[in-house]
């Protein structure tokens, strides 16, 4: 591998000449800038903003930028001037636990090479104290023009090397937390300590890039001509009203599931599924929950059925189906209702859709043997005004 900085470990009065190499590689796709209309490549040019010619690497300088616009020169000899004794030096400053460096400062990754034989023995020895002390070596180094701060550790043989922030460059989380209280219950916080103990821990090895290997795909398939299939995608995505303790179950079950074990047992899990319902097909008055007064559960719902029962009951020609409900405490409906199910609701509706037609029948004798009083009454009087009038 390349180095990328020649150097030295400064460790007390040892001096370790070494090799700055890179750790980590990127496998991203990048992508080269066209015109749309005709494919050419668009390219960037270096040019004097006062003369308007185009300038090369070599007449290209640093300047800083004042606060009202001027250009302050800055030449490469000022910089080297100034007393920066990390110039070509890892100066190590102290060792501390690991667990001391917070992640949020971890920077990008070097490894360190001994640069030479007599660099051998020093590097050794630097390797197996950390190795021994299980601490890490806080190091000041320059890199790039600028003075940086490194942690170095053992990774297998090697000694390696993490850039870090400054403390001051980490911002404070103001305003990241969530502003309500959220209180978590001891059953979640249970579910959620088995799905953990569930998924385990994973072989990082295995871990790779799916949207990158997607990418080279499609480039493949561009490139001979052909079309790739568009994968199936899901339902809109949008605000979503979920259980979480049922969610966090069916995780626990399909984690186990997914590592061939009983996804019914352990866990407490259930039987039904996490239901995930959409906020723009919940309605308000889908679905309410009382009490009776014998302190049984009652599940009321608003679908077309039990709506229609409702209507039948309150019509004027269904008051004889109110006086018999109301004689025993409560409606028959919600007798029904308190059943489990969506049999429950059939039969509520049933039984209102037959109190209905009931009440409907009973209605319809009333007015003919009001209409057969009728008849008889006028034929009573036609008799008496004939003999009258005879």
């Amino acid at each position: 591998m390349r180095s990328i900085w020649n150097g030295a470990i400064s460790f007390g009065l040892v001096s370790i000449p070494i090799k700055l190499v890179n750790a980590t590689e990127n496998h991203s796709i990048s992508f080269r800038q066209i015109h749309a209309a005709d494919g050419g490549r668009i390219r960037y040019r270096k040019v004097c903003e006062l003369d308007g010619e185009e300038v090369t690497a070599s007449d290209i300088g640093k300047a800083y930028e004042d606060a009202d616009g001027s250009m302050i020169p800055i030449t490469d000899e000022d910089l080297g001037s100034l007393p920066l004794p990390t110039a070509k030096t890892i100066e190590i400053v102290a060792f501390v636990p690991a667990d001391s460096i917070d992640p949020l400062q971890m920077d990008a990754a070097y490894y360190l090479s001994a640069n030479g034989v007599p660099a051998a023995k020093p590097y050794t020895l630097l390797r197996e104290a950390l190795k021994r002390s299980q601490k890490v070596a806080l190091a000041k180094y320059a890199l790039r023009g600028r003075e940086r701060l490194g942690m170095l550790r053992v990774v297998d043989d090697v000694i390696a090397m993490h850039g870090l922030l400054w403390p001051d460059e980490i911002r404070a989380p103001e305003g990241v937390a969530p502003e309500s209280d959220v209180s978590v219950r001891d059953a979640e916080l249970d579910l959620a300590d088995a799905l953990m103990d569930t998924l385990g821990e994973v072989d990082m090895d295995s871990l790779h890039d799916d949207y990158r290997e997607a990418v080279e795909e499609l480039i493949a398939a561009k490139a001979s001509g052909e079309t790739l299939e568009q994968p199936e995608t899901g339902g809109a995505g949008g605000g979503k009203v979920i259980d979480l303790l049922a969610a966090l179950e069916s995780s626990v079950r399909a984690a186990k599931e997914a590592r061939g074990e009983d996804g019914g047992e352990g866990s407490g899990a259930k039987e039904e599924k996490a239901s995930v319902t959409s906020l723009a097909d919940r309605k308000p008055s889908a679905s309410t929950t009382h009490r009776t007064p014998t302190g049984k559960s009652v599940s009321r719902s608003s679908s077309s059925s039990s709506s229609g029962s409702r209507k039948s009951a309150s019509s004027p020609k269904s008051s004889g189906a109110k006086k018999s409900t109301a004689s025993s405490g409560r409606p028959a409906a919600k007798k029904s209702a308190s059943s489990s199910g969506s049999g429950a609701k059939k039969t509520a509706s049933k039984a209102g859709a037959s109190k209905s037609g009931t009440s409907k029948s009973t209605t319809s004798k009333s007015t003919t043997s009001k209409k057969t009083a009728a008849k008889k009454q006028s034929g009573t009087k036609t008799a008496t005004r004939k003999r009258a009038s005879a």
